[in-house]
């Protein structure tokens, strides 16, 4: 059976982090985070982290939005758009603040109750991160995070404590968010501090093979106690481009998505591929493999893929060349095909359709874009107007590729939840001032302001594509019903072909390829009824979409 078009349950919403919303940092029993001893920086300044807290120094995090006390009011925001679903994650060290105690903190566990109660009172399915960049700073400095088997324990601990206290709240479950950044970023996704030398793969990737037991754990775990659930993993995409045909380009750019897709391969399918196998022992690395851990990573395979997408990136086997001359964020080579963001991110909607493409077509499980925005300096008015129509024209374009992916291509999609829905703190830099949210809120990079809370106009817009499904995104249709065509299909036996299509024994793709229809006549000149005339422009239409 085919997978058809946008379906009326799918799931609409937007995406939060605790540590970027919440504030409350120690409020309550809460323990520290890794996040929490993570200073402020720029566009140009690179964020740095303390040894514990600094007196005088401002961290982002300790107040952040203070959703921890509005919720209430920013979750009837959410409901106005018309959020069927909202992805936010649970503090780790507010229920465990250490992380390594052996029961949890009911205050913490007593606010995460009050915020699914009111979402679900307002039928907004909570979809939740177990570990959002929030592990407990104790657990970094104690046993360097993820490095040390232990925390496979403690993460299994603390998920399993919320699959038994949120069993009824919850349907939809993710393990780690971004897991695919400990790469780059092993601090935020696993607390490991890793020298840069030549040990630091080996450093990373035996984090990495713990994240992916203890997730694997989790994931059994919530099929056990949560049946109905699904609990799915999540990566950071970036849609990978040859800049050329060269084969060296396109072999660099086949390899540095193998790369990129070692952390679903092994949450999917439950092992490891034999090229990720291959490419480790080229390196010299050894993975601290135990008995008994494939059988855990065959038992904790994911119902789904969640993934961000923010950007395409352009590979060239001439590393060297590109930097310095204009090569993106991520020291790929720069295409002149597609603008950037004031942060330097490529803005690329196609990418969001081959992304789609790319990951169903690998696995062939469900996705859930779980996190798609931008990043921008908003100006608002003096009657606090912000009329971001930069926001506006990204939301439609990839929600329009997107719709694409699901109507053209049959991608089977579960939902899209925007990043983020309200202004937060923005993780990469720290700031306010790169604001991605639909719902402006008075705060500056130092801290200051009000807090309160302002509509901008892309909330309508948002608003109006819940409303319509995504309807009101898909581009004007060029050929109407009995409007005077210049440009109509010509094709040697065209009431043949109409009958053929119209009894299902032709489809729309044979016909393009057997074809290749050309446009040049009139449709009043052929003796069709409404009916074909009818068909004709829903081929012309769906032909064109392509």
């Amino acid at each position: 059976m085919r997978w058809k078009t946008m379906k009326e349950n799918f799931l609409w919403g937007g995406a939060l982090a605790a540590s970027q919303c919440e504030g409350a940092y120690n409020l309550d029993g809460k323990g520290l985070s890794v996040s929490d001893v993570m200073l402020a920086g720029s566009k140009t300044k690179k964020r740095k982290r303390t040894d514990g807290i600094v007196a005088g120094e401002y961290y982002p995090s300790h107040e952040a939005i203070n959703f921890y006390h509005y919720y209430k009011d920013d979750l009837q925001y959410f409901k106005e758009m018309g959020f069927n679903c909202l992805r936010v994650s649970i503090a780790w060290s507010r229920i465990y603040p250490n992380g390594d105690e052996l029961e949890p903190n009911e205050k913490g566990l007593q606010f995460y109750d009050q915020l699914f109660d009111e979402m679900l009172k307002l039928d907004i399915e909570p979809v939740v991160t177990l570990s959002h960049y929030e592990m407990p700073y104790y657990l970094s400095r104690q046993y360097n995070g993820f490095f040390d088997r232990r925390c496979v324990d403690y993460f299994e601990r603390f998920a399993i404590t919320c699959f038994k206290r949120y069993s009824a709240k919850v349907k939809y479950w993710l393990t780690f968010n971004e897991i695919n950044g400990m790469i780059t970023n092993p601090y935020t996704g696993g607390g490991v501090i890793a020298k840069i030398d030549n040990n630091y793969l080996q450093t990373v990737l035996t984090a990495c093979h713990h994240m992916f037991l203890a997730g694997a754990k989790a994931v059994k775990a919530c099929h056990e106690i949560i049946p109905s659930a699904q609990i799915g993993c999540m990566i950071a995409f970036l849609c990978g481009y040859s800049a050329t045909c060269k084969p060296d380009d396109v072999m660099f750019n086949h390899n540095f998505m193998d790369v990129n897709m070692f952390f679903t391969d092994v949450q999917v399918r439950g092992r490891y591929s034999n090229k990720a196998l291959t490419w480790m022992s080229r390196y010299g690395i050894e993975l601290p493999v135990i008995d008994g851990d494939e059988k855990i990573l065959e038992q904790g395979k994911v119902d789904y893929i969640g993934f961000s997408y923010y950007q395409s990136i352009t590979m060239s086997s001439d590393i060297l060349d590109n930097l310095g001359s204009g090569g993106n964020l991520f020291s790929g080579a720069k295409n002149s095909y597609i603008k950037v963001s004031e942060w330097g991110w490529p803005i690329d909607p196609k990418g969001l359709r081959v992304s789609l493409n790319y990951l169903y077509d690998r696995y062939q499980i469900p996705l859930f874009i779980v996190e798609n925005g931008l990043g921008a300096v908003d100006e608002i008015s003096n009657d606090h107007q912000i009329h971001d129509n930069y926001r506006i024209d990204y939301l439609t374009q990839h929600v329009r590729e997107m719709k694409k992916a699901v109507d053209l291509d049959g991608v089977e999609l579960l939902g899209y939840t925007w990043w983020s829905p309200i202004d937060i703190v923005s993780y990469s830099t720290g700031e306010m001032k790169k604001r991605y949210g639909f719902i402006y809120v008075d705060k500056d990079n130092d801290g200051n302001g009000t807090l309160k809370r302002y509509i901008k106009d892309s909330f309508y817009v948002y608003q109006e594509i819940i409303r319509t499904n995504g309807e009101c995104v898909d581009e004007k249709k060029r050929y109407t019903l009995n409007s005077q065509l210049k440009d109509v299909l010509e094709i040697k036996g065209l009431r043949e072909i109409i009958k053929l299509v119209s009894e299902g024994k032709v489809t729309d793709l044979q016909l393009k390829l057997g074809g290749r229809l050309k446009i040049n006549q009139l449709l009043d000149k052929f003796d069709v009824n409404d009916n074909n005339q009818r068909l004709i422009i829903d081929l012309l239409n769906r032909l064109e979409a392509k």
